[in-house]
């Protein structure tokens, strides 16, 4: 991703003020080249925050059709934020799985997010993890397996099912 101040400036005056059109047309704009350094950022935080119903779908469409690797580890580092609402990082997960980019080299931490995160979320995390393990050697199966025997959230009444698919899948 290349580093643009300016771009940055702007995205964040243009977010700051609300404006659906702007904020379309800005989305828009993103979507024709790789997005610069931090725009992830700044999308994601906006998404947190917004309840305008326009701008939700707008930053949900721009992340399930980024088709950059680039991109993998900045939106990596969002999912890690602790700040965000479980509703933002099922998003960005989501977004993950359906941008079709390989996140086999981040299993650890998508099993992570798994056990930390509400029930979508969860299955968001387990639908990611299916389509990557492709891509993982089986030591890296085995780890997330670990993980995940490990977790006692992972056994809790909610996701135990889902944890005990997880498994099965992680153990193919």
């Amino acid at each position: 991703m290349k580093k643009s101040e300016k771009r940055y400036r702007e995205l964040e005056g243009i977010l700051k003020k609300g404006r659906v059109s702007l904020i379309s047309e800005a989305i828009r704009s993103l979507r024709e080249e790789e997005p610069f350094e931090g725009a992830i950022e700044l999308l994601a935080e906006h998404y947190n925050v917004t309840d305008d119903k326009m701008n939700i779908i707008a930053i949900e469409e721009f992340f399930n059709d980024i088709k950059y690797l680039s991109a993998r580890s900045e939106i990596m580092a969002e999912i890690r934020k602790p700040s965000y609402k479980q509703k933002t990082i099922s998003m960005l997960v989501s977004s993950c799985w359906q941008s079709g980019l390989d996140y086999s080299e981040y299993v650890q931490d998508i099993v992570r997010v798994f056990l930390e995160g509400d029930y979508t979320t969860a299955i968001e995390c387990m639908t990611l993890i299916e389509e990557s393990l492709r891509y993982n050697t089986r030591e890296d199966k085995d780890k997330a397996i670990h993980l995940v025997e490990r977790s006692p959230e992972a056994f809790t009444h909610e996701k135990d099912p889902l944890s005990r698919e997880l498994i099965s899948i992680l153990a193919r």
